[in-house]
């Protein structure tokens, strides 16, 4: 079938999402306290302390659910140039070991050793995606059958364990298990808990976002060109009532910091309902030239995350050096964090097109 451009425009959108936080909202926010606009885009770019959910807090399940789209996609390529299933489960292999590999090398730039830890958007997918290529060749009831017992085993894992409360930050299973995992590794000082509340057993139910995303992709190359939208608002909407009862029920809270099974079924029913509306839009409506931008950034989604990680510090300095240390400070200072990030945020773009143009996709 021809590419879905709405599949890349969506991961375009979330990485515009990622790269954007060189905005720095909350700093504009923070100079104009009696400013509701600024106030609104401030809350969508951080996020939520705890229980709740943001336009930010969704950047890492719709990459995760859109790793699971693109894998029956990927699947069907390698088949058609007649690789092995053997082979392609070594790949699987290495592709998750290499975007664990990969998260753990970000978040050590700034150490003065290897800091291992386990709980960043690229190591997460990285441990769950061998266990999602398997299910992508089995039966489509597997998928569901594995998304059940996952969610369900997780939650009853949690709910067991001797705690008062079984979802509070920092004081609960996941965090003991790493309290011990973590410490099994060579540190700069004991491990004793994630400022955030992040934690490595998130890859489980973060897997359960990826086959959420494996169903989706399943469904879309049912019959091209054709898109499902009556199983994808179904989807959607189910999924969102699951977490939601779950969350009211007091059974489990939406919490994304720690990925309970609520925020799983919530996440990915949104996940469920933005790829349908890309799809209306680009592929059924046809009006693709407004994505464009995002294309640019979707069909390069690694390359987009290395740049906003490795080349923030250069750009910013490299702006700072030839236009002058307050050049963007012209509309006020309160709006100098955004402007410099602007132009960063356009020089992360322009090295993205330029790699478009010469047909540069970096892939794992």
């Amino acid at each position: 079938m021809n590419r879905n451009h709405a599949i890349d425009a969506y991961r375009g959108l979330v990485m515009f999402l990622m790269m954007a936080e060189v905005l720095h909202l909350a700093k504009v926010a923070q100079a104009y306290p009696d400013c509701t606009f600024w106030a609104i885009l401030a809350y969508h770019q951080t996020h939520v302390e705890w229980v709740g959910c943001s336009l930010h807090d969704l950047i890492q399940p719709s990459f995760s659910f859109l790793v699971g789209v693109a894998l029956p996609f990927s699947v069907a390529a390698r088949i058609a140039k007649g690789e092995s299933e053997g082979k392609m489960f070594l790949h699987a292999l290495w592709r998750g070991f290499l975007l664990a590999a990969l998260g753990i090398f970000l978040r050590s730039t700034h150490s003065t050793q290897t800091n291992f830890t386990f709980e960043d958007t690229l190591t997460q997918i990285g441990m769950g995606y061998p266990f999602l290529y398997l299910l992508g060749w089995r039966p489509p009831r597997w998928a569901y059958i594995a998304l059940g017992v996952l969610l369900f085993g997780y939650w009853l894992a949690w709910t067991l364990y001797p705690v008062p409360d079984h979802w509070a930050k920092n004081n609960n299973a996941g965090h003991f298990f790493d309290v011990w995992f973590l410490n099994l590794f060579p540190r700069v000082k004991p491990f004793e808990a994630n400022r955030g509340g992040y934690l490595t057993l998130s890859f489980i139910p973060t897997l359960g976002t990826m086959i959420l995303g494996l169903i989706a992709g399943r469904w879309l190359r049912e019959d091209p060109p054709r898109i499902p939208y009556r199983h994808f608002l179904t989807a959607g909407i189910a999924c969102i009532a699951g977490g939601l009862l779950l969350h009211f029920t007091g059974l489990c809270p939406i919490v994304k910091r720690i990925w309970t099974p609520a925020w799983t079924l919530f996440s990915g029913g949104i996940c469920f309902l933005l790829l349908a509306a890309f799809c209306w839009v680009i592929e059924t409506k046809g009006y693709r030239k407004w994505a464009f931008p995002l294309i640019v950034i979707g069909t390069n989604s690694i390359a987009a995350y290395l740049i906003a990680h490795l080349f923030d510090a250069f750009i910013y300095s490299s702006l700072r050096i030839h236009f002058g240390e307050h050049f963007f400070a012209f509309l006020g200072g309160g709006l100098e964090p955004f402007l410099l990030g602007a132009a960063v945020l356009l020089a992360y773009w322009l090295i993205l097109y330029w790699m478009y143009n010469r047909k540069l996709f970096l892939k794992i």
